[in-house]
């Protein structure tokens, strides 16, 4: 048997291209730190960073027979965790500059005669996808954004710990902004 730790890059790549989830595993464990390092100190935002490196993992396996190097690994993946953060940071600002633009609008109080009927459309689309939610993370997404307990008041009043409350929170979050898309930034702010 191989001792994959022994490899190098253009070794564990030509062994990844032919499915060996040895050498992934090699690859994973070589360069997820570094990476997930590199995605952070660029985005500021864990989470993010996280999902750059776990995203680009997945695409490395699920893309591994078509893998090209024309160089070597690690650039490969570095410069693929590069160019997603550049996608992230111009989706933030293009995001950023919606906002502004729309924050502007309502400031100058020009509402167009079906605003209302749009916003309460939304609402109801918003609510929908909340009440499709499994029922306790349904209950504890309403009571953290809707009511606006803490964290720690929804854990006294369902009676499950704090982190089980802040996992629910984010699931949802994940979960809501899956399904509607990038409207769910702009709605969050307009209705929570």
């Amino acid at each position: 048997m191989c001792d994959y730790t022994t490899l190098n890059d253009n070794e564990l790549a030509f062994f990844l291209k032919e499915g060996d989830n040895l050498a992934y595993t090699e690859i994973y464990n070589r360069y997820n730190a570094p990476l997930y390092m590199h995605a952070y100190k660029k985005l500021k935002i864990r989470e993010e960073a996280k999902d750059v490196v776990h995203e680009l993992f997945c695409k490395l396996w699920s893309n591994r027979s078509a893998l090209v190097l024309t160089g070597s690994l690690s650039a490969y993946l570095y410069t693929a965790v590069r160019n997603r953060i550049l996608d992230i940071i111009a989706h933030k600002q293009l995001e950023s500059a919606y906002v502004v633009s729309l924050q502007d609008f309502i400031d100058k109080g020009h509402y167009i005669t079906d605003f209302r009927v749009r916003e309460s459309e939304l609402a109801a689309i918003i609510e929908k996808e909340i009440a499709s939610l499994p029922l306790k993370m349904a209950q504890v997404f309403v009571l953290s954004r809707k009511s606006h307990l803490s964290y720690r008041e929804i854990s006294d009043k369902l009676g499950i710990s704090e982190q089980t409350v802040k996992k629910q929170v984010y699931n949802a979050l994940k979960i809501l902004k899956v399904r509607l898309g990038y409207v769910f930034i702009l709605l969050s702010l307009l209705f929570f």
